[in-house]
């Protein structure tokens, strides 16, 4: 049977959407399927952390992401009608030249997708909408799928790879008896929506803050007006472990106002309520994240709770790891070993960050409801690939604290050949490899053999010595995603790593 395109994505949220958008930046043909009508409707994953930002700063949206969005709000605790203390939420990343992007930022999911879908018709790509897939099958050499259209009529389609990006309750993760184990974080339920407030007290709940009443008997209640729309997102705890949230009666615009009325004490009314969720926090994983030519990305793959901002980052970075790959494979004739690299790194970075945001959860808990401060250990800048499969770290006699092989590869203000001014991010920009020279060798002189198109060198003119304070000293190859994939003082190691990730 004949291919129809090299990879059908299921689901259009923003892991589906980066990877879409890696893909068309590659040439790479794909299509993408999704069984909503169009979008995301609600605010739920609002947290971007400072190396989410970074990726989209790569893929040509950072600055639609930073005009739309604001920073972390300042939390204005209140008890009843009246105002008590404030304290900030999130530690931003020291200042450094190496961090562009020191501190989260705060968007409604919704519009991420629609900024996200935007990047992707400029690429030339879509997304086909009120499309299921309703069921697949695969082979040594590809997948076969099944869609279904709002019209009820069927399309069969065939793909060398099938990635999963369907969601936490994933289809296809379910029809490949992949395992999907974890523990509920959190018994008691939540309630999340984005509602027009309204009422005497309305200007009392201020933009810039975060307000939260944690003191209420029957549950916890925040109030966040959203960044550049007029909807407020209110989340809902309840005290009760055996509560089940029945959205049709208990998020209407009546029931949900009575409730903020009554806990906030303020006069509050609700008007409209745009969207509305509920969840228990839990944390899941599957068992591996690739089954033959299946792969499951973001939520399929490993559920979260929301404290701590790390779900909707962590999915995303899912999708910026296997893009690159699966080029490598399907044009470049790479190993499958490349392709089996996904799974080993990606998994053990879920497991390390699905034990930060339970951690970060039950601290927040411990300490009267969300008063730990998220540290700068939920920015994912130091997340890494050190004992990864495709990290050759080969110099000798590395500082213990120096940058190394499978770490994130740092901003740095420099110079080109020209001397005029450069930073590194806009060197490594886009869908290459980078070999950056830091060896001090004289300019004109050759640092390495011949590479292929796909791998760029730059050596810089470090004038302030900023390249040098983020890297040492040697030669480093940066991965398309951003990872230091080898460093080595031999020239002779660039082309053996070249071979790796190319066959």
């Amino acid at each position: 049977m004949s291919m129809d395109t090299d990879i059908l994505i299921a689901g259009a949220g923003p892991t589906g959407l980066v990877l879409a958008i890696d893909l068309a930046r590659r040439g790479i043909p794909h299509r993408v399927v999704e069984r909503s009508e169009r979008g995301f409707p609600g605010s739920r994953g609002t947290g971007i952390q400072p190396r989410t930002l970074e990726l989209f700063d790569d893929l040509g949206v950072i600055d639609a992401i930073m005009a739309g969005s604001g920073p972390v709000p300042t939390v204005q605790t209140w008890e009843g009608a009246e105002r008590s203390e404030k304290w900030n939420l999130t530690e931003s990343a020291d200042v450094s030249p190496a961090i562009p992007y020191p501190a989260a930022r705060m968007l409604p999911q919704w519009r991420t997708v629609e900024i996200l879908y935007a990047r992707l018709e400029e690429l030339g790509g879509r997304v086909d909408f009120s499309t299921e897939l309703t069921g697949f099958t695969q082979d040594p050499d590809g997948v076969t799928g099944t869609l279904r259209h709002a019209d009820g009529t069927e399309e069969t389609v065939r793909a060398k790879w099938l990635v999963a990006a369907d969601g936490g309750r994933s289809e296809v993760r379910q029809a490949l008896g992949i395992p999907f184990t974890g523990e509920q974080v959190d018994s008691r339920p939540v309630l999340i929506a984005d509602v027009l407030l309204e009422g005497p007290d309305r200007e009392r709940i201020d933009g810039g803050h975060w307000h939260m009443w944690q003191k209420e008997e029957r549950g916890f209640v925040a109030l966040r007006p959203l960044e550049q729309v007029e909807t407020v997102q209110v989340i809902a705890g309840f005290a009760d472990d055996g509560k089940d949230i029945d959205l049709d009666t208990e998020a209407t615009p009546e029931a949900l106002g009575r409730l903020v009325a009554e806990r906030t004490r303020l006069d509050l009314t609700i008007s409209e309520v745009r969207w509305a969720s509920a969840y228990r926090a839990r944390m899941a994983m599957a068992e591996r994240f690739r089954s033959g030519r299946v792969f499951l990305a973001g939520d399929a793959a490993h559920v979260h709770s929301p404290a701590g901002g790390q779900g909707l980052n962590t999915s995303v970075q899912d999708a910026y790891n296997l893009g690159w790959k699966l080029e490598a494979v399907l044009r470049r004739g790479a190993p499958e070993a490349l392709i089996d690299s996904y799974d080993t790194e990606r998994t053990r970075i879920a497991a390390d960050v699905l034990g930060l945001s339970t951690r970060v959860h039950r601290a927040d808990v411990g300490n009267g409801g969300g008063r730990w401060r998220r540290g700068k250990e939920t920015h994912q800048l130091t997340l890494g690939y050190r004992e990864g499969p495709l990290t050759r770290e080969l110099r000798r006699d590395v500082p213990e604290d120096a940058l190394r092989a499978g770490d994130r590869a740092p901003d740095a203000p420099c110079q080109d050949a020209s001397g005029a001014s450069v930073r590194l991010f806009d060197v490594f920009r886009g869908p290459h490899f980078t070999l950056l020279d830091l060896t001090g060798g004289a300019d004109g002189e050759p640092s390495a053999p011949e590479l292929p198109d796909w791998v760029r060198t730059f050596r810089p003119q470090d004038p302030e010595g900023h390249a040098k304070a983020a890297y040492g000293s040697g030669l480093f190859l940066v991965r398309p995603d951003g990872y230091v994939g080898l460093a080595t003082d031999d020239v002779r190691d660039v082309e053996a790593y070249v071979g790796l990730v190319a066959g």
